[in-house]
């Protein structure tokens, strides 16, 4: 049996009514038994996106989340680009619509989008897809989306 993870990382998933944070301790979801997820990250640079890739990889293998081929994808630049210019996050929302991934796995909301009204288009279509998102970054405080919530 492998040793406990040291990771520290957590999942960040207030409600989004509510607006209350969550403790670690409350915040694995409840979805069928090894779900499959998506990684998405934006990088600074191009070169460095396997960087944050594989601490999303290690942070779904430490939940026993599956990542399908194809489905960890990163873009590169500045994060205030527009969700819907970015290649990664086609190739995101591709695997989503095709039933591929049950959840997506990003070190911070922002990766998706920026602004705030990118966001909001972002999350209700997230939602129409019945996916839930993971923030990995413990200082997230945007609303992100439970299990529960995404198959209402």
């Amino acid at each position: 049996m492998p040793p406990p993870s040291r990771r520290t990382g957590w999942l960040s998933l207030p409600h989004l009514l509510g607006g209350s944070h969550r403790g670690p301790a409350d915040a694995v979801p409840a979805v069928a038994p090894c779900p499959s997820v998506a990684l998405y990250a934006v990088a600074p640079l191009r070169g460095v996106e396997h960087l944050v890739l594989d601490d999303l990889a290690a942070y779904a293998d430490d939940r026993g989340w599956v990542v399908p081929a194809g489905c960890a994808v990163a873009d590169s630049g500045p994060l205030d680009q527009s969700p819907g210019g970015r290649a990664g996050w086609q190739r995101v929302r591709a695997a989503a619509t095709g039933r591929l991934v049950h959840g997506v796995v990003v070190p911070s909301f922002a990766h998706i989008a920026y602004r705030a009204e990118d966001w909001e288009r972002e999350r209700a279509w997230l939602l129409e897809q019945g996916l839930f998102v993971v923030a990995t970054d413990p200082t997230e405080l945007r609303a992100g989306l439970e299990p529960e919530e995404s198959r209402a």
